[in-house]
């Protein structure tokens, strides 16, 4: 994997996933606090990230390194008319590494084909955000000791949460994975991730509510329903609340069940439901440094 970008969880195959896996077990259970050294890191958030962008951030300096970039574009020159290609051509001069979040699909892949130097996609509108479906996976072989023969409920926002989208992709490398799709009409799965699974042969079922369904649940993995994808308000408004997890849902749920969300949450998980054993959403949060550290170590051929 050295020196090659992560555009896509599509560029990586099951068994470079799973050496991701094992990579980040190490470093949870040994951090290396010089194996950075000497490296710079360049983090260029053209979107608003909390988690993803601090977690790289964390990441980087746990292990030694510098970081450049910045978290707001308007406090760069792309508010001057800077074309993306002209600013990742000029910060590959300055980095080995590019972690990069932008608003359009596709972008990722360009910065990938124009850089000097290795590129991670952050996230690049509704396509795709490969490091959070690595950091999933960790949280879900964490928890259920494998990542065959679950049952996955995917909540909220299908059509646009680039989340859902990728961590489908990944685990359908695994053996008889099922996938419940829970959501409104307006924010269905995407045909063609629809598809990629009748393709495979993998077992899918679409449901407009799981309140008579969640004791099936292995992973709950809930999302957003984010306004910043929608450019009507009064659509926004008509499925914002649709779905709100509470604590008392939980109760003749499996014990092994665990409920992730990629955050921020709005209310669709209700802070009641974080005193729950099953929440996992926060110590998800964490073992995005571990993944990270796993990625970026693998990408600079330190591991």
């Amino acid at each position: 994997m050295k020196s090659r970008s992560l555009v896509s969880i599509n560029d990586y195959s099951k068994d470079e996933i799973l050496n991701i896996l094992d990579l980040a077990a190490g470093f949870e259970a040994s951090p290396e606090p010089h194996l950075l050294n000497g490296k710079v890191v360049a983090t260029l958030f053209y979107e608003p990230s909390t988690r993803t962008r601090l977690s790289f951030e964390s990441a980087v300096s746990r292990l030694g390194g510098k970081i450049v970039g910045f978290s707001d574009s308007s406090s760069s020159s792309v508010t001057k008319g800077e074309s993306l290609k002209d600013t990742i051509m000029t910060v590959s001069n300055y980095s080995d590494l590019i972690v990069m979040r932008h608003p359009l699909e596709g972008s990722a892949l360009y910065a990938s084909e124009v850089a000097k130097v290795p590129v991670i996609n952050a996230g690049d509108g509704a396509n795709q955000h490969p490091t959070q479906t690595l950091l999933d996976l960790y949280s879900i072989k964490k928890t259920q000791g494998s990542l065959e023969n679950l049952n996955i409920f995917l909540v909220g926002d299908l059509k646009y949460g680039r989340t859902v989208h990728s961590l489908l992709m990944a685990m359908s490398h695994f053996k008889n994975t099922t996938f419940n799709f829970i959501s409104p009409q307006e924010l269905q799965m995407p045909d063609e991730y629809k598809l990629y699974l009748d393709n495979l042969g993998l077992k899918y079922y679409e449901h407009s509510d799981f309140t008579d369904i969640i004791s099936r649940a292995d992973i709950i993995y809930m999302t957003r329903v984010q306004r910043e994808r929608f450019s009507d308000p009064m659509e926004y408004e008509k499925v914002k609340n649709i779905y709100v997890l509470r604590y008392s849902m939980l109760e003749n749920t499996k014990d092994n069940l665990r409920i992730l969300h990629p955050l921020p949450r709005v209310n669709e998980i209700h802070p009641d439901v974080d005193k729950s054993d099953k929440a996992y959403y926060f110590t998800q949060a964490l073992n995005g440094v571990y993944t990270r550290q796993a990625i970026m170590a693998s990408i600079l051929g330190l591991k």
